[in-house]
């Protein structure tokens, strides 16, 4: 299952994240969103975990609570949208 993580603090890494989450199971893969001109994080993640009861157990767990001094928003990730060509474009 593909979880989001939002309210992330800038400064976490994907092993930290790893960690937080591989108290609940396996996790396969961690991926923290960057902005692509900096590098900086944006602020949210994607984490990959292989079965849904554990993926469901973090969720719960780590919903609202605090870590890095922010509070975690922590929920399935929803499909992506794909965007039309041209999409966010003033042309």
């Amino acid at each position: 299952m593909r979880i989001y993580v939002g309210n992330l603090s800038y400064q976490a890494t994907e092993q930290e994240l790893r960690d937080t989450f591989e108290a609940h199971g396996e996790v396969e893969e961690t991926y923290i969103v960057r902005d692509r001109d900096t590098g900086r994080s944006r602020g949210f993640a994607f984490v990959e975990m292989p079965t849904d009861d554990e993926a469901k157990a973090a969720i719960e767990d780590l919903n609202g609570k605090e870590v890095g001094g922010r509070t975690l928003t922590v929920n399935e990730a929803r499909p992506r949208q794909e965007r039309s060509p041209g999409s966010g474009s003033r042309w």
